[in-house]
């Protein structure tokens, strides 16, 4: 499969007071064309951080976000429009992100009519997407307040999909819904990928959600990748101790069919305007060793299409 999207050598800092805050540390992976990547970490690793580049709601620092061969920060403004119809973002929150003095209708029309689509096509297209998350018609002329977390998730969803995006990046989507609404919104995720031949990244901090949803994995620890492969490498074999640790902090339906290979990670990560010398990982692993504090361990792969950035390996 050709690459959808690829992230090239990506660096993100932010000025914070005097300090300077590294986001997102030489992070680089493609995402294939109908592929999910899911994407798990702990808060404030640049998971979110990463996501908006992606999307070009941020600019990179340095390295560059291609998106079907057409590098984001080369775009003018005219491009970069015109672009933005084939990359869509689902949001964490789905209280926060839609505007509570709007009607769900003009939620929805508010791309199509972004992007001057006619007001006809915009009235028969958020019809059309409002069921296909599952919602009856009339839920356009209601405000987003009487609604339960996961219908006004699905209205998200819905303002995502109005200008028929090939790519969507979903950060966090189910991170704010009871456990039984979650399924739904990941099955509803799912069909829709099947039904529109999606492509996503998938965003979380717990590795069983997205264990069920992607086809490759990323680990992000304090803005680097620390892990990276296929889905059942990173969650049967996986060879980061932060990978190993996540997988035994995470639920486990049937504790028999994995085998726990580590304790919960212990701590609090390290302040990312100070971020320790070496590996990022090394002042919370329990496997550290004096080159650890010494120098980066470069993500390599030990297996094909697998790898992690640890000195162990």
């Amino acid at each position: 499969m050709s690459a959808l999207v690829t992230v090239d050598k990506v660096h993100k800092t932010f000025t914070v007071g005097r300090e300077t805050l590294t986001a997102v540390d030489d992070v680089s992976f493609t995402i294939a064309r109908g592929e999910t990547v899911g994407l798990v970490g702990e808060s404030g690793c640049g998971k979110s951080t990463l996501a908006r580049l992606l999307v070009a709601l941020l600019q990179p620092t340095s390295g560059r976000v291609v998106f079907d061969g057409t590098s984001l920060d080369r775009c003018s403004p005219r491009e970069l429009r015109r672009l933005r119809r084939r990359f869509q973002m689902v949001f964490q929150d789905p209280h926060a992100s839609l505007d509570p003095r709007l009607r769900v209708r003009r939620i929805l029309e508010e791309p199509l009519q972004a992007q001057g689509v006619p007001r006809a096509e915009r009235q028969q297209r958020v019809r059309e997407v409002i069921e296909q998350v599952g919602l009856p018609v009339d839920a356009l002329e209601r405000f987003p307040h009487v609604f339960s977390g996961g219908q006004r998730q699905r209205i998200g969803i819905a303002r995502a999909l109005t200008l028929k995006p090939d790519f969507v990046v979903a950060d966090e989507p189910v991170a704010a819904l009871d456990v039984s609404i979650q399924a739904q919104i990941l099955n509803l995720m799912l069909d829709l990928k099947r039904q529109h031949g999606l492509t996503y990244l998938f965003i979380a901090h717990d590795l069983s959600v997205v264990e069920y949803v992607s086809d490759r994995i990323g680990v992000m620890y304090l803005g680097h990748l620390v892990e990276w492969g296929r889905r059942d490498d990173v969650c049967r074999r996986p060879r980061h101790p932060y990978t190993q640790s996540l997988l035994a902090a995470s639920p486990q339906p049937d504790p028999g069919q994995r085998t726990r290979r580590a304790e919960a990670v212990q701590g609090e990560p390290p302040d990312p305007t100070h971020p320790p010398s070496g590996c990022p990982f090394h002042t919370r692993c329990p496997h550290v060793m004096d080159i650890c504090r010494r120098e980066r361990p470069i993500l390599e792969e030990s297996a094909p299409g697998h790898g992690a950035a640890c000195h162990l390996e």
